[in-house]
């Protein structure tokens, strides 16, 4: 009903869009981009350099945010229509001037990538009567160039050398394209070769690129030059001149740990203290310890300067959450005995010590809500040695409908607390300065503690680990090695029955929900090519596509099983044991891949797969409770709760609380997103989900969760909804109504997409953040 309202009162927006529009100009409504010639020509690519563009569409077609403005009134002293106007965007005025802009900017853009005979035309519709315009852009990209051949001019000998010695790397080759841009790339890859052997003044300006082209030959013979360097007076030298270019070497390195006044052209004032081979100047507060200031700097003194080095050092020093901010600079110092120096500056600027952020979520499943808080504290400077030290608190609580007779709770919570010191080096016994030094990698210890309260049992995890993490500069690839994460599971209190209901005939599936012992080793990997804005980085653009990749494996039990084997202990009801509990053994593994499409900077295309499996062997038969997968959610199957999906055809009715059989050994996940910008802070969301959860044994009290390869595709759950998000720049919260649409249960509705059923088939989501 909602949906339908909104559509009707599109409608009678649409009818005075143009209510806005001055007497004698047009709305531009509608741009399109026509091409004939070459087909690898995208009008998608082309779209960016258009200097004028139509009203924001959602869904192709609603003209909401324009329809938004046209609500208010022409008299823009008043409140409501000046408050009215910011949620909504004006009307855009079709520009003659603009549109030429583009023409030319369209032609520009197809030159540079080897189309020298384009041809950009614009056609126009005016339509009076409604006020508004139409603009056709047509292109004939005609035939491309093509690059016959590459020569060099390069009367630096030692430079050339350099240069041809890395041909194989080169990106343009005779044959391609004649494209500017891969040109300019080109000159951008060989600054950087010869900037990582000591060539620290050389730029890409220095590189030249000549084009002999004809009109009657589609072949572009090219030149590659490079000019001696600029004289005494910043001045360019005479081509022909024979001047090499100098190649540079470390003098000196200097921390300054506090450069507000900095000024490279004076002396720096401050406490002074020289260690090892760097000198270090404080200010005011000596928050570093020098010590972990040399073990994060690559800049060496005496040695060739490379620019892989200082990116080594920003990135390590941008590893200290104690800094803020880190400037490098590098200033030459002349030379000495013919060799040319410098001396680096490295200004750091402190951050705040310490922090406390706060975290909620809210879930509405069946009519059964709940919500989690969470408060997380960090001290980022716990002994001047960047040491970050963080405790999280967090708490979960979830309604639970129905008939509690003979059990212990009638709800779901969970109290969770977690403490860890993270220290910015490697830490290893008997670990040498210098390993220390080349890996770049942080330490932590953690100490974690869960109490879990279910309707049939109360439950306690307490938990241990020594782990290792280290990431780039840019944050866009991640690593996470867990040497060592121990796990105790404890079950204080359960009903009488609880073991001999949930697994009446398999004493092993027992083992899950007793007390037992997990002592794993595990490795995570994440990558993504988001660029993401900072001071650091150039203006950012709009990425086409950005891609998340996220994989982990997980191992456990392995040394205390050849420990127990080889000392011939003995086994309990089939299993060894450690302090009298048993211990689990299994593999596990897990894959995620998300990529984005953004159309524009409203309109985006989400898609995300992601599977996973849980082998267990040697000491046990099933994975522990904790480590075996479940389904739906606000980041899965969004029809379905949080583990009330599966597994496989598993009938989930028989009671309130049978999501303790809801979990299993395999996980499959696909979903299929639409993005779009509405007004204001907010964004609408359509969406697509499929997957399930199955187990890799027939266990007798998950009938029908078994995978089987020939049939498991039948057992794929669907389901279809909306979404309304709320960007708020730094977090996004986001409500999401899911809906049933394919249900693999036995004994419930198949097709609910057919026949659908509020109560039965609709599941509201709150979280925070886009669910992939």
């Amino acid at each position: 009903m909602t949906i339908v309202s909104l559509c009707a009162l599109t409608t009678l927006w649409s009818c005075s869009a143009t209510r806005h529009v001055p007497r004698g100009k047009y709305m531009l409504d509608d741009v399109s981009i026509e091409i004939s010639g070459d087909k690898s020509v995208s009008s998608h690519d082309l779209i960016n350099y258009l200097k004028q563009s139509p009203n924001h569409e959602v869904l192709g077609f609603w003209k909401l945010q324009l329809g938004t403005y046209n609500l208010s009134g022409k008299d823009s002293t008043k409140w409501y229509n000046r408050w009215v106007r910011r949620m909504g965007q004006a009307p855009v005025i079709y520009s003659q001037s603009l549109t030429d802009a583009s023409v030319r900017q369209l032609r520009l853009a197809l030159v540079n990538r080897g189309y020298l005979e384009a041809e950009v035309t614009a056609d126009t519709m005016m339509m009076p009567a409604e006020k508004k315009i139409k603009v056709a852009y047509k292109i004939n990209t005609g035939e491309p160039r093509r690059i016959a051949i590459i020569r060099h001019e390069i009367p630096d000998s030692a430079v050339r050398k350099l240069i041809l010695a890395d041909s194989a790397q080169f990106s343009i080759h005779p044959g391609d394209r004649f494209d500017r841009d891969n040109l300019d790339s080109e000159r951008a890859l060989i600054t950087q070769r010869l900037r990582e052997h000591g060539y620290y003044s050389f730029n890409k300006e220095y590189i030249t690129f000549y084009a002999d082209t004809s009109e009657f030959n589609k072949d572009v013979d090219l030149t590659l030059t490079v000019r001696a360097p600029r004289n005494s007076a910043n001045k360019p030298q005479p081509a022909d001149s024979t001047t090499n270019h100098n190649i540079y070497y470390i003098n000196k390195v200097y921390f300054v740990t506090s450069n507000s006044g900095y000024n490279s052209s004076s002396d720096i004032a401050g406490d002074t203290v020289v260690y090892k081979d760097i000198t270090v100047i404080y200010g005011k507060d000596h928050y570093l310890k020098p010590g972990i200031l040399q073990q994060k700097c690559f800049i060496t003194p005496g040695s060739l300067y490379r620019a892989s080095d200082v990116d080594r050092t920003y990135e390590a020093l941008a590893r200290l959450g104690i800094l803020k901010s880190i400037n490098i600079e590098l200033v030459p110092t002349g030379s000495e005995n013919g060799r040319h120096e410098l001396d680096a500056y490295i200004l750091l600027a402190r951050n705040k010590k310490q922090s406390v952020t706060f975290d909620v979520e809210g879930t509405n499943s069946e009519g059964d809500f709940g919500f989690g808080l969470g408060a997380t504290y960090q001290h980022r400077n716990l002994a001047k040695g960047s040491q970050l030290l963080t405790a999280r608190l967090r708490m979960n609580y979830e309604s639970l409908s129905g008939k509690f007779n003979g059990l212990i709770n009638d709800r779901y919570t969970e109290y969770a607390g977690e403490i860890g010191i993270t220290f910015p080096k490697f830490e290893f016994p008997f670990a040498s300065q210098s390993v220390k030094h080349k890996l770049n990698v942080d330490t932590e210890f953690a100490l974690s503690f869960n109490y879990q309260e279910r309707p049939e049992y109360t439950r306690i995890i307490a938990g241990a680990a020594w782990k290792y993490k280290w990431v780039n500069r840019n944050n866009t690839r991640r690593h996470n090695f867990d040497l060592i994460d121990i796990n105790y599971v404890y079950l204080p209190e359960s009903t009488l029955d609880f073991l001999d209901q949930i697994a009446p005939d398999n004493p092993l599936l027992r083992y899950s929900y007793e007390d037992h012992f997990i002592m794993s080793m595990a490795y995570r990997y994440y990558y993504t090519n988001k660029r993401i804005p900072s001071s650091l980085l150039r203006k950012y653009t709009l990425q086409p596509r950005v891609y998340t990749l996220r994989a982990s494996v997980e191992t456990a039990g392995n040394l205390l099983y050849a420990i127990s084997s080889l000392s011939n202990a003995r086994k309990d009801n089939g299993s060894y044991n450690v302090f009298g509990i048993n211990y689990s053994q299994y593999v596990k593994g897990e894959v995620d891949y998300a990529i984005t499409r953004n159309f524009n900077q409203r309109h985006s295309l989400a898609f995300h797969a992601g599977a996973g499996i849980g082998v267990p062997y040697g000491n046990s038969t099933v994975l522990p409770f904790e480590k075996r997968f479940y389904a739906g959610g606000a980041n899965g199957v969004r029809g379905w709760g949080v583990r009330t999906l599966g597994p496989g055809s598993y009938d989930s009715r028989n009671s309130v609380t049978d999501f303790i059989n809801q979990c299993g050994d395999i996980r499959l996940d696909l979903s299929l997103e639409y993005r779009s910008k509405l007004f204001w802070v907010i964004e609408g969301g359509v969406f697509v989900d499929a997957g399930n959860i199955w187990t890799i044994r027939n266990y007798e009290n998950q009938p029908g969760g078994m995978f089987h390869l020939d049939t498991f595709w039948k057992q794929i759950a669907a389901a279809y909804g909306l979404g309304l998000r709320f960007d708020f720049t730094y977090f996004l919260l986001r409500l999401d109504l899911g809906m049933k649409a394919h249900n693999p249960a036995t004994g419930q509705e198949r097709w609910p997409i057919v026949h659908p059923n509020w109560h039965r088939d609709a599941t509201f989501h709150f979280a925070v953040g886009y669910p992939f």
